[in-house]
């Protein structure tokens, strides 16, 4: 009794409908995932575990490298492991078509429940993946069928059938890759609108001072003093920004506390408004980086709440969590003392963007965001260092976060062509800043030469950033280097010691290298 040969798929194609059938998964979950949370998206809640199993080191590099497009990186990486994943599930179903569909099955499972540990995440956050799954694994055999031939078998009409085949299952993905990218879309342009629609900032009882027209350096090339929503910089841990609805949101005042406290979103904006100008920096800004930003703050003060709860003997952290699991531990004197700390619902004039907290976050002028800034904020607790730690604390970087002297050269852009001007001066400026201390001096030394005084920018506050210019004027054709150190208000000058990020913030003088033409 003979047997019929065992149907064969090229390894190529059968790679390819591995992948299209991956592709058509996350495709399925993206649109479903629109009637959940934004952590249903397996990739999302995938990529935010490993995340969180990255080392500081690696974390810190990663930034270093790519700054605000980190998150691009990191997704672009998981795109090409998942790929190089499902296209080698494909190509065992090539002869093990079964195998390749029950690996299929067990790998988006995996994801599912990846997204069920997700602090964000409901039960019914697992649907789209689970959906999506249920879609992907007869897809696949679906397309490995449609290239299966007996072994032996040419021709012609096989070639043709086979190559439209693969035209098919091209077609199939090219839907999937767009469903996907639609989804995305549609999220984030529905969060706008509803953003939009959800309220009008309240007027603050006490407006932000009046920026004085000298805060601002007339010379080309000088970032804004104020920085525009769009460009402040970007960093956290969040691969796809949380969907909150404000209707639902609550914020809880807990733990050493007298009286627990809860509020309301509507009974925030209630409370008494002030608007500050204030700069932020991130702890992972190199030297010269540009992962800082000043804005216009709306908030409600945090000590206003801690007041009013009562905060008990003992106590010295406040442990800020958003929604999304993240945490921050704040030294409780930074919270309570006469700094403006604030739990803002506005920047620059405008309600929170999405992608920096909406509805509310926290804003503490005088540490780095680590410790302080935390998005998409739902709970303080008040507690003790000794009894808690933050997301960051527990992975080696240090607990408290004061920020450190720092100043930038903006003003010749690394590598730049300067032109002398017809009285022959070169201009030079910058940005220096030292929140709870404020600027005092910047000085400038070109090449090897002896340092020189900026002149300063008119300050706003202590807790902003000031800018700086220097007139060059006996400039000389040439390659040429611009050095810059600032001192703080207290006398404090700025340190020549180089010091990585991790694990309390960079520091050392920042150089430019240029030439004059």
């Amino acid at each position: 009794m003979s047997t019929a040969p065992a149907p064969a798929v090229a390894p190529r194609a059968a790679a390819l409908a591995g992948i299209v059938a991956g592709v058509v998964l996350v495709a399925v979950a993206e649109l479903a995932s629109l009637a959940f949370s934004s952590s249903s998206a397996p990739f999302v809640a995938v990529g935010g575990a490993f995340i969180d199993l990255l080392p500081p080191v690696v974390k810190d590099l990663v930034v270093g490298l790519f700054g605000t497009w980190d998150k691009v990186v990191l997704f672009a990486s998981m795109g090409a492991v998942y790929l190089a994943l499902t296209g080698l599930i494909g190509r065992l179903g090539g002869t093990r078509p079964r195998l390749a569909g029950a690996l299929l099955g067990v790998l988006g499972a995996f994801a599912a429940a990846v997204v069920s540990t997700r602090a964000e995440s409901e039960l019914l956050d697992v649907v789209p993946t689970l959906l999506g799954t249920a879609v992907a694994v007869p897809t696949l055999h679906l397309l490995l069928r449609a290239l299966r031939s007996p072994v032996g078998e040419r021709g012609p009409s096989t070639d043709w059938s086979r190559r439209r085949s693969l035209l098919g299952i091209g077609a199939v993905g090219v839907l999937a890759v767009v469903a996907a990218a639609t989804a995305r879309g549609i999220g984030a342009s529905r969060e706008v609108a509803r953003r939009a629609a959800q309220f009008v900032l309240p007027a603050p009882a006490t407006g932000a001072d009046p920026i004085p027209e000298g805060a601002q350096m007339e010379l080309a090339g000088m970032p804004p003093f104020v920085t525009p929503n769009a460009d402040f910089y970007r960093i956290d841990t969040a691969l796809a920004v949380p969907r909150v609805d404000p209707t639902r949101w609550e914020l809880r005042v807990h733990g050493l506390v007298e009286r627990e406290l809860t509020l309301s979103f509507a009974e925030l904006l209630a409370e008494p408004m002030l608007e500050k100008h204030l700069t932020l920096t991130c702890v992972s800004n190199a030297v010269g980086g540009d992962l800082v930003g000043n804005a216009t703050w709306l908030g409600v003060p945090v000590r206003t709440l801690l007041e009013r709860a009562g905060v008990l003997e003992g106590a010295d952290m406040v442990l800020s969590r958003s929604v999304d699991g993240f945490t921050a531990s704040t030294p409780l004197e930074a919270l309570t003392d006469a700094r403006d700390a604030l739990i803002a619902v506005g920047m620059n004039g405008q309600p929170l963007p999405a992608e920096h907290g909406y509805p509310v976050r926290m804003v503490v002028p005088g540490l780095y965001g680590y410790v302080s800034a935390t998005k998409w904020l739902t709970e303080l607790k008040v507690t003790r260092f000794e009894d808690d730690t933050a997301y960051w604390s527990t992975r080696g970087w240090s607990e408290r976060g004061p920020i450190k002297i720092a100043s930038r050269v903006d003003v010749p852009r690394s590598f730049a062509d300067l032109s002398v001007a017809a009285d022959g001066a070169v201009m030079l400026g910058g940005t220096a800043w030292a929140q709870q201390r404020g600027i005092a001096a910047v000085e400038v030394r070109i090449d090897d030469g002896d340092w020189r005084a900026a002149e300063l920018g008119a300050e706003v506050s202590e807790d902003t950033w000031t800018q700086w210019s220097l007139r060059w004027e006996d400039a000389v054709p040439g390659d040429h280097s611009v050095t810059v150190r600032a001192t703080d208000g207290e006398g404090a000058v700025q340190t020549e010691e180089r010091a990585n990020p991790a694990p309390d913030g960079a520091s050392g003088w920042h150089t430019v290298r240029f030439t004059v033409v």
